[in-house]
């Protein structure tokens, strides 16, 4: 059995953070709702309550009943986390009067306590509340501060709970990975074995227990999830597996043929779909990006039920879903920021299993599992591509020539990026493609004045976005060099007909998204 760490998710925006940073210390663990603890599950080594946008006392403000796990795990608790145990048992929160927001050092904190084991003295770490525990109940002990914060961390005396009012899984938290692994592998006892290695030895057999000689239907997107979920399969069930690979026109240049030569190689039973027509057809006039997605993720399983009802003999349905998407699509606040075209269910009239051998797997991880399994570097270090493909980079209506100057666009951009090379400090060289998260070209419902030759031109405008990311759930503006735009801006002017100005969006998440729509 698979020992693991729970996650309470009481809404914190690093809750995520939390869970990759235990993952990369080789421990699994799973994120669920504040509400839904697993009981009876003999696998659980350990309890972490995250953080809120909410305040202990508010009325809306998440809570549950400690007793039911206090005593039987340890249990850390992260900022609110760490405040509702406190205000919980008695002790005193209150407004910080200003938000304590960003770096603080722990000036003194209980060297001899398991929870700063290795950490060093005045160590940096990450503060972002705007309440804080001003008086803790007579069992607890005060085990950090920081100049500002005199209840920086505190233990229950006698007892396996821990509170912590800054942010250990964020990365200015400087030994916030070392106080993580204390708690986890010192206090819960965790062995640290989970791997890429174990993860594919571990899911080929479940997959093989779970469909047996059952025939599997996967939609492939040509994106890294999707393919390393087909590979999978491949490994456990071979020939049962049949992919379909649609195509709604709006892929990046010259992807469905490439795509599907790439599927071959890997020896994958792969069927193509063109249905381009279709998608423009019903995406004629369309320019809110919501009913986008929608029209897009309609039509997509209305192509592939009509090409899996071919398929007489099948019985699941697989799915390259990953946790974020699921993370994100359960988000207990209940608000939609965008769709997700891979998660909801299943058309009832399919009658199919759903199967998702990468449903608790983070991005990177993977990516890791995609090398464990020999899948060449191209595929695994592919850039995310929004299902709904160039249709969300597309601002307003999409026809198929706006389609095709996005394209051109783009494929100068990311050819750019891979053809690029730097060296860093060490004097290791990767391209720019490698150092950057994602990127691509935004197509403005814009035209601007230009002159080209003697010519007075008035033309379309694009955007160039670039960006450095762990996760997706923040992101940075890449900083590219600017010999690199410059070259970028003139050849896609030159070459593209139909565009005489390029812009670079250099605007981070939050506040803004990755993708402009």
């Amino acid at each position: 059995m698979q020992e693991k760490i729970i996650i309470l998710d009481f809404g914190s925006q690093t809750t995520q953070l939390i869970g990759r940073r235990i993952r990369e210390l080789n421990v699994y663990c799973e994120i669920v709702p504040y509400n839904k603890f697993p009981k009876d599950d003999d696998s659980v080594k350990g309890v972490i309550l995250s953080g809120s946008p909410f305040s202990v006392y508010d009325q809306s403000a998440f809570r549950i009943d400690l007793s039911e796990i206090r005593g039987k795990y340890p249990i850390l608790g992260i900022c609110y986390g760490a405040q509702f145990i406190s205000y919980s048992n008695g002790g005193k929160v209150e407004s910080a009067g200003t938000r304590e927001y960003g770096r603080a050092h722990l000036n003194t904190f209980a060297k001899d306590n398991v929870l700063f084991k290795g950490v060093r003295e005045h160590t940096q770490v990450w503060m972002s509340h705007g309440d804080t525990i001003t008086a803790i109940p007579d069992n607890f002990q005060i085990i950090a501060s920081t100049d500002k914060v005199q209840i920086a961390a505190y233990q229950i005396k006698g007892e396996q709970v821990w509170g912590v009012q800054f942010h250990p899984e964020v990365y200015h938290s400087e030994d916030g990975t070392q106080l993580l692994k204390n708690f986890v592998v010192d206090v819960c006892g965790c062995h640290q074995s989970w791997s890429a290695s174990s993860f594919v030895d571990t899911t080929v057999a479940e997959l093989k227990e779970q469909v047996g000689n059952d025939r599997v239907i996967l939609g492939l997107s040509g994106g890294v999830d999707s393919s390393v979920a087909a590979v999978l399969l491949h490994r456990a069930i071979g020939k049962n597996l049949t992919c379909i690979f649609v195509d709604h026109g709006l892929l990046r240049k010259d992807e469905f043929k490439n795509v599907l030569h790439d599927y071959e190689y890997l020896g994958l039973n792969v069927i193509g779909v063109d249905a381009s027509e279709k998608f423009f057809k019903d995406l004629e006039g369309v320019t809110d990006p919501e009913k986008k997605r929608k029209i897009i993720g309609r039509d997509f399983v209305e192509v592939f039920n009509a090409e899996a009802r071919k398929i007489t003999d099948a019985k699941w349905l697989a799915q390259g879903t990953i946790y974020p998407d699921r993370i994100e699509s359960l988000n207990i606040t209940g608000k939609t920021i965008k769709s997700h075209h891979n998660v909801g269910g299943l058309p009832e009239e399919m009658h199919l299993q759903l199967c998702e051998p990468l449903k608790w797997l983070f991005k990177d991880e993977v990516r890791r599992v995609g090398r464990e399994l020999g899948i060449p570097e191209h595929l695994i270090g592919r850039h995310p591509f929004p299902g709904p493909g160039l249709a969300v980079r597309i601002l307003g209506d999409i026809t198929r020539e706006k389609v095709q100057i996005l394209q051109e666009a783009d494929d100068i951009f990311i050819r750019g990026l891979r053809d690029w090379k730097t060296t860093d400090a060490s004097g290791k060289e990767s391209s720019l493609y490698e150092q950057v998260w994602q990127a691509g070209v935004v197509l403005l419902p814009v035209q601007s004045v230009g002159v080209m030759g003697d010519e007075r031109t008035y033309e379309r405008a694009v955007a160039l976005r670039a960006v450095t990311s762990t996760d997706a759930m923040t992101a940075d503006w890449a900083h590219l060099p600017y010999e690199f735009l410059a070259k970028v801006s003139n050849d896609i002017i030159n070459k593209v007909k139909g565009v005489n100005r390029v812009t670079y969006d250099i605007s981070s998440k939050p506040p803004s998204t990755i993708e402009w729509e």
